[in-house]
């Protein structure tokens, strides 16, 4: 961490009109303050920041505290609980969407007690680490240890909310924190074992006492949540007369969502809990959705009112953001007193007379100062000199600062701060404790002190009390507008000026005809009363007309006498001396007798001729027989007259036009290009429509924060009937509404459009190029899509234009080529153009062309060829974009080579491309010529590698046989003898290994036996919702959270009109059937999409399972006409129609009850009993390979030799365990080859199998301790005593790496912070399996030094049976559970569709047995068992390993061959997958033909038998799914292909009632579309 100062960014002032560029670009230029401003960085997001009056400056980032001075300097750092490490270690928390609260583990930061006796001041911290924990620190001094320590004290989730405040209550006058929290989050999809204790997870408002040694909470000392109510998001804690309230908003941490209105909690300040009620903020105005999020909180104590920041939701990628997402509303907060009522709409109250009906009053702002922005995040309000000030945030980085007038109304924000970087501002601003001229800002990982205004840019008096900003005054000695702290004090009690006295106490000199023989000069306004000097000079010859001195409390006045000769001074300079400062002006009288107004005239110092309305020289008479009646002085005018405004630009006042519906019927409004502009302001803005021609006075206006005028600006030329373009002026960072008026009608909404920072560019990619210019350059930063043209920029070509591909984050161009400039070195600047101005991005070095030497051809195979091309070493990065390689052979035959990679060595680099897909290989590469290489612009032909002619081959040959042969002579001798010793140990180790190896395998066979689980405990089964949610979507896991939401709160009657519309429009059959296929004929409705609009169509006639039937008997017959004119056997057999997936779902929820009554058991139990038999012996717990398994693909043979370790296991007491009847000391079996988190699992499980229950705490927040003598040593899987191989790969520790022995006492403990995740392991680690380089040493080193281990994958094939025999009675019990008549029952399902397959096979004259066999199969084993058999996480609550699958797929593959009528012909080099059940399939295939006759044997169902339970399975689904989601899901589909299905309705006969009433659904759902953008 560092603090650095750096000068304020430019900020430019909000122009009133478009200005020249000039002026703008001076206006940026000017720094917004002369003294630089410190910023303190973090490594992590900034959690929470607090002032001191006394100690400084507090931020909370990840797990450190940092202690500032006001300056920003470092002073001190502390981790949580003072734990070693430093605060550099970096802590990722990905920063949410906003408007969405963010993640943090800090969560509160209180300094109390300032200024008290001992100890004197605190500092109350809260973290999510502990389940909540909170310390209490001294506030002088953070390396003191803490005084006190409580957990569940503040919200353990990161993305949780608290807000508390300190303060003093009680007979004993004790300290107490009132704090909120979101300690439970009621979504599964958030919730973690983090939650409190049982007895307190009801709670959301507790009152902690500080003085208590672990910050209990008394029994009457919280306030619980309402039963069945979601979360609350607390924003901030302030105490306001003798009460304390709480901001918050009901929030759904998993969608995002605000679910009410945000509202106001209020207590007693008082040592208990005395609820006084809550009331409803409504911050809605400008804003269709009204604005639910609450971002920001700020009470202007002084002015008994409360501020806030508001916002609506924004959607995905920020697409629904508008200029009124946001907007700062003020509450009187008597107002919110009065109207906060108790009642048990959030809270839990006692009162017996509670109306769940009632709603909390809703509490109106107060509208004059209700200020809406498009992007606010925090605001801070002060009153300073009886002026409200207000403070606001932006998501870009700004800082606005709002003054409210005498009636609360809002001015204009003021842009104070920009950050460059454009970060978002934290929702807390903090102001400096003693000088009100600085204010701290936080975002992201920064703290920022900025001054509260930019006095320094009002450049006279008069400008600097006009701006009405309290902070600032002028001060006379430097005559500069400043703070009063940087206006030095004089003798003079009015030193500085502040706006209370008004701009007429602004010195100011004045030039006055008094009498007809002279004219006066003096100073009005406030100024030094002591002694001053006056001098009147022509400002030509430097003469001085008159001088004079004042009297002591008296001004100075000079008078210049009336003569002829004066008439000659054009200008004069007037000088006033006030001791240290001077006040100077000067008069032109050049333009004396061409002003026509009187105010005007004697404004500039000439004076006013009333009888003849004439003005004159102020040193001349007028005429002198009437001087008394026509000299006569008109009032000064103060502010200077300035012309009207014309052109362009203008400010915008409403009117109404009589030809308003005309126009609304005549000109029609498209679109608006582009929709983003840079702050500069853009000439050609385009908008499209129709008619413009039409129109005589077109004109744009747009408005932006809602306080400021809005913008008027001309059209610039209609350039069609469709097309017309504006010039936009320049204005400051916004996003803001633009609508079209016509001939002064009512303005036509063309959407938002953005004002955005000027491009930054961060780095350019690659930096150096080849002279021939063409390379793929890209350039990296922000705010590229407002750009006009990228240039390249040369000393002898000058300004190079390059077309370039620019979104908002890069920019892609092809370098241009330099070649006139070859053989020296060229670095280019790169450019970018906005308007007129030209942005530094850069520079581009040119280096002379690459250099390419030789290439060969290498055939791989017959058909694939590997080319390598030889090139100089250079500094270009080139890219697989970059390069083009043909290959030419033969008779100038051309080979596209694709692009392999490039490699770099010492003296040259080789680039690899390979030709794939080619026959005849080797005679292409003995025929290919040449090679061409294409780089950009630059193209270039390589010749084939030279070979040695055949002299130097005859010549060299001799030699060198010669010298082989005495070589090969002598080390042959050598090595046959060290080769046979070698071989002769290798093979006597290989035939010992294979012995024991065989002998083990048949051993294990006849004896092993699995301890299988007895008592599995209750089996997890998932609720239907979710069982089938995973069947209707197992990969579309983002739609589950859109239909689980609570429907048991939802009003009946609440239903879209649209989408009752559509519901009963689906109810009918020929309409539904004739939309599935016409959706199915479109070649773009995917598989996927039929998919999906299955499950939809399934969740949307959830409860009219009747219906959904009879449509999928339809849809099923049409199936069979069309497999019956291919292949009917392949019917069902893929998922490639709609009935085929609705096949799927309708058996998931017909099924779903035998599921879980008959089959469910056995499944669960295969799977354990599977999981046992893996974990008996070694697993890598970095591949996942075992030992144990029925895959051979997932077989660990590379298994070292281990052995079994008895631990005596005791396990530290934790409250949650705290029951006499749980067992603490518990025998446990490992592993001596168990890594440490393996060990770990193993002895978890234990203590469930012992107790019953599982432990309190995740594997992650426990450690092991080996009690070694007196000293425990923790057991880790690496420290520093882990191996590192040769190859800097790190070997995980085991138990056997720690020598435990049996009988040896681990001990399980609580780490000190749980936040830390387990180590995830990546390729630098290994664990059974090592790496080549040590894949041969034998590891034991004893038995065998200095011999090779070996290890054959076929030895261990026994293993696979073994597994198979451990679970075979289990599986075989799962199977015939499946393939079994409870009672002589079959399913309704199952006995209907089967007795339905074989009507429709009669009816098609199908004589094939076979035929049928399959359609059954098809429809029920390979559609729905294997589905289930395959994912058990689809019926049960557990999670599913990658080995887990694999050993499914080998039993899910034995499921389906006893289905099938092919008989397998294996021979012994079959899969072992398919060798491991051969024997059994045979006695399967039986079984389930007797299945399948025996449900054909029984009587048919009849239809009201299969009606009745269709309409009971329907009504135990009712309210299950938010069937509202689903309607409009199919409405998607239905208005993407409306057009095609519209068409074949009108085709069809008796479809005509059907077609209007798809008419009608779409004008409805129009309508909805249309009222919600209204």
């Amino acid at each position: 961490m560092e603090v650095s100062r750096r000068k304020a960014p430019p900020r430019p002032p909000r122009p009133a009109a478009p200005l020249p560029l000039l002026a703008y670009l001076l206006a940026l230029a000017a720094p917004g303050r002369g003294a630089d401003e410190p910023v303190w960085r973090s490594e992590q997001a900034i959690g929470a920041i607090a002032v001191s009056r006394a100690h400084g400056v507090f931020v909370a980032s990840g797990s450190c505290l940092d202690q500032l001075d006001y300056s920003l300097e470092h002073r001190l750092s502390r981790l949580y609980r003072d734990q070693p490490g430093n605060c550099k270690e970096p802590v990722s928390l990905a920063p949410p969407a906003r408007p969405r609260p963010g993640s943090s583990f800090s969560k509160l930061l209180l300094p109390y007690r300032e200024g008290a006796a001992s100890p004197g001041g605190l500092l109350l911290t809260g973290w999510t680490f502990d389940r909540g924990a909170c310390e209490v620190r001294h506030l002088d001094n953070l390396s003191r240890s803490s005084l006190r320590n409580g957990t569940e004290v503040v919200s353990c989730h990161p993305q949780g909310s608290t807000a508390g405040v300190v303060y003093r209550a009680g007979p004993k006058n004790r300290w107490y924190l009132a704090v909120a929290a979101t300690y439970v989050l009621p979504e599964p999809e958030t919730a973690s074992r983090c939650n409190p204790a049982a007895s307190d997870r009801g709670t959301v408002i507790a009152l902690k006492d500080t003085e208590g040694r672990s910050l209990a909470t008394e029994e009457l000392g919280r306030l619980n949540l309402r039963s069945g109510a979601g979360s609350l998001h607390f924003v901030d804690a302030f105490l306001w007369q003798a009460s304390v309230y709480f901001p918050y908003y009901p929030y759904n941490y998993t969608s995002g969502a605000a679910t009410g209105w945000p509202s106001m909690a209020r207590i007693a300040q008082s040592a208990l809990v005395q609820f006084q009620g809550q009331a409803a903020l409504d911050c809605g105005h400008g804003h269709p959705d009204g604005r639910r999020l609450l971002l920001s909180s700020s009470l202007v104590e002084a002015l008994d009112v409360w501020a806030g920041v508001f916002s609506a939701p924004t959607g995905k990628g920020q697409e629904r953001r508008s200029p009124a997402t946001t907007a700062l509303c003020l509450f009187r907060m008597s107002e919110i007193q009065a109207r906060a009522k108790r009642g048990c709409w959030d809270f839990e109250i006692t009162d017996n007379n509670c109306n769940d009906g009632d709603q909390p009053e809703r509490v109106q702002p107060i509208a004059s100062s209700t200020l809406i922005h498009s992007d606010l995040t925090s605001v801070y309000g002060t009153v300073v000199m009886n002026r409200t000030v207000l403070f606001l945030g932006t998501g870009d980085g700004q800082l606005l600062k709002v003054i409210l007038g005498e009636n609360l109304t809002s001015n204009c924000p003021e842009v104070i701060y920009e950050i460059k970087e454009e970060t978002p501002v934290f929702y807390k601003l903090v102001p400096h404790p003693e000088k009100n001229i600085y204010i701290y800002l936080t975002a992201g990982k920064e703290v920022r002190r900025i001054r509260v205004a930019n006095c320094s840019k009002h450049e006279s008096c008069l400008e600097c009390l006009t701006a009405r900003d309290p902070h600032c005054g002028w001060c006379h000695s430097p005559q500069r507008c400043t703070f009063k702290e940087d206006c030095a004090p004089s003798e003079n009690s009015e030193h500085w000026l502040d706006i209370s006295l008004g701009a007429k106490r602004c010195p100011q000199i004045h030039l006055v005809r008094s009498s007809k023989d002279k004219t006066m000069v003096t100073v009005m306004g406030s100024f030094s009363a002591g002694h001053s000097e006056c001098v009147v000079q022509n400002a030509d010859s430097g003469r001085e007309l008159c001088k004079g001195r004042s009297p002591p409390s008296r001004p100075c006045t000079c008078s210049v006498p009336t003569r002829a000769a004066y008439k000659d001074v054009l200008v004069v300079n007037v000088t006033f001396s006030f001791g240290s400062w001077h006040l100077s002006k000067r008069f032109s009288f050049t333009n004396c007798s061409s002003l026509r107004e009187c105010p005007v005239c004697i404004g500039t110092g000439c004076a006013w001729c009333k009888g003849q309305r004439k003005c004159i020289h102020p040193f001349t008479a007028c005429d002198p027989s009437d001087y008394k009646r026509n000299q006569e002085h008109c009032p000064v005018a103060l502010e200077k007259w300035a012309p009207p405004k014309t052109g362009g630009g203008g400010r915008f006042t409403e009117s109404k036009s009589n030809g308003t519906e005309q126009g609304l019927q005549v000109f029609y409004i498209k679109s608006i290009e582009p929709k983003k502009i840079s702050t500069l302001g853009k000439r050609n803005v385009i908008v499209t429509g129709a008619n413009f021609t039409q129109a005589s006075d077109i004109t744009m206006i747009l408005k932006g924060t809602s306080t400021c005028e809005k913008d008027v600006i001309q059209v610039s030329h209609v350039l069609n009937d469709t097309h017309m373009k504006f010039s936009l002026p320049s204005s400051r960072k916004e996003m803001k509404d633009v609508c079209i008026q016509f001939n002064g009608g009512n303005c036509s909404s063309v959407g938002p459009l953005s004002y955005i920072a000027l491009p930054h560019c961060s780095l350019i990619y690659p930096a150096t190029t080849w002279i021939s210019g063409g390379q793929n350059i890209t350039i990296t930063g922000r705010n590229f899509d407002v750009i006009d043209n990228l240039i390249i920029s040369h000393e002898l070509k000058g300004n190079i234009n390059v077309s370039e591909y620019c979104v908002a984050a890069y920019c892609r161009f092809l370098a241009p080529s330099l070649k006139s400039s070859k053989g020296r070195m060229n670095v280019v600047a790169v450019k970018l153009r906005v308007q007129e101005t030209y942005l530094d991005c850069g520079s581009l070095q040119y280096l002379d062309d690459p250099r390419f030497t030789e290439y060969r051809v290498d055939p791989e195979v017959d058909t694939e060829l590997q080319v390598k091309i030889q090139k100089e070493n250079d500094n270009f990065n080139i890219s697989q974009k970059d390069i083009e390689i043909t290959l030419f052979h033969g008779e100038n035959e051309q080979l596209n080579c694709s692009f392999e990679n490039i490699t770099r060595n010492q003296d040259l680099t080789t680039i690899l491309c390979k030709i794939k897909g080619i026959s005849n290989a080797s005679n292409i590469a003995g025929s290919s010529k040449k090679v061409r290489v294409k780089l950009g612009n630059l193209e270039l032909y390589v010749e084939r590698e030279s070979t040695p002619s055949t002299w130097y081959y005859l010549t060299a040959l001799p030699v060198l046989l010669v010298i082989v042969i005495f070589a090969a002579v002598g080390a042959t001798r050598y090595k046959s003898k060290e080769l046979s010793r070698k071989q002769s140990q290798q093979l006597e180790l290989l035939e010992s290994e294979l012995r024991k190896e065989i002998r083990d395998g048949f051993a294990e066979l006849q004896m092993d036996k699995l301890d299988v689980v007895d008592s599995f405990g209750t089996v997890p089964f998932l609720d239907y919702k979710h069982f089938a949610l995973r069947t209707f979507f197992p990969e579309s896991g983002g739609f589950t959270h859109i239909f689980t939401e609570d429907m048991h709160n939802r009003d009946a009657n609440d239903k879209n009109e649209s989408l009752t519309a559509l519901d009963a429009l689906i109810c009918n059959k020929s309409f539904l059937v004739t939309v599935i296929h016409t959706l199915e004929k479109q070649k773009n409705f995917s598989v996927k999409d039929r998919c999906l609009f299955a499950s939809f169509l399934t969740i949307a006639l959830q409860t009219k399972l009747v219906y959904l039937t009879s449509i999928l008997e339809v849809l099923t017959r049409d199936l069979m006409e069309q497999s019956s004119n291919m292949q009917p056997k392949l019917m069902l057999r893929r998922t490639e129609s709609v009935v085929e997936k609705l096949l799927t779902n309708w058996m998931s929820v017909c099924l779903s009850g035998f599921l879980r009554e008959t089959v469910g058991e056995p499944f669960y139990l295969l799977v354990t009993t599977l999981n046992q038999k893996i974990n008996k012996g070694p697993v890598d717990v970095i591949t996942c390979k075992a030992l144990y398994t029925l895959n051979e693909d997932w077989l660990l043979w590379q298994v070292p030799e281990f052995s079994t370790v008895a631990l005596n296991v005791v396990f530290e007491k934790i409250p949650e365990n705290e029951s006499a009847d749980v067992c603490r000391n518990i025998s446990v079996n490992v592993l001596d080859c168990d890594t440490i988190g393996q060990a770990k699992e193993k002895i978890f499980q234990a203590f469930l199998s012992k107790n019953g229950s599982p432990y309190g705490l995740q594997l992650n927040e426990i450690g092991l301790e080996l009690q070694v003598g007196t000293r425990p040593k923790e057991l880790l899987d690496i420290d520093s005593s882990s191996v590192i191989l040769e190859d800097g790969i790190t070997k995980l520790n085991t138990i056997g790496h720690y020598e435990v022995s049996n009988g040896s006492t681990i001990k399980v403990f609580k780490k000190i912070a749980n936040f830390t995740s387990d180590v995830e392991y990546s390729e630098d680690h290994c664990h059974l399996i090592l790496p080549d380089s040590e894949a041969f040493q034998d590891v034991q080193g004893k038995r065998h030094r200095g011999k090779h281990k070996f290890k054959v994958k076929e030895m261990y094939l026994t293993k696979l049976l073994s597994t198979k025999v451990a679970i075979h009675s289990v599986l075989e019990k799962l199977f015939r559970s499946i393939w079994s008549l409870p009672n002589s029952r079959a399913p309704f399902a199952i006995k209907y569709f089967f007795d339905f397959l074989d009507a429709q096979a009669e009816n098609k004259k199908i004589t094939d047995p076979d035929v049928v066999h399959i359609w059954k199969t098809n429809s029920l084993p390979l559609r729905f068992w294997v589905n289930i058999l395959k994912n058990p996480q689809f019926v049960f609550d557990i999670k599913k390993t990658p080995h887990i699958d694999s050993c499914l797929s080998v039993i899910a593959q034995a499921f389906m061959d006893a289905f099938s009528l092919t008989e397998q012909q294996l021979g012994k080099e079959a899969p072992t997958n398919k060798l491991l059940y051969a024997k059994d399939i045979p006695t399967y295939k039986e079984e389930v033909k007797s299945y399948y006759k025996a449900i054909r044997d029984l009587p048919p169902l009849s239809s009201s038998e299969m009606e009745e339970f269709l309409t009971q399975e329907s009504k135990k689904h009712e309210n299950e799914f938010n069937e509202e989601v689903a309607l409009t899901e199919i409405y998607k589909y239905i208005v993407k292909y409306f057009d095609e299905i519209l068409n074949k309705l009108e085709r069809e006969r008796g479809l005509e009632e059907a077609q209007k009433q798809l008419l009608h659904v779409k004008v409805l759902f129009d309508e909805k579309k249309r009222c919600k953008w209204m």
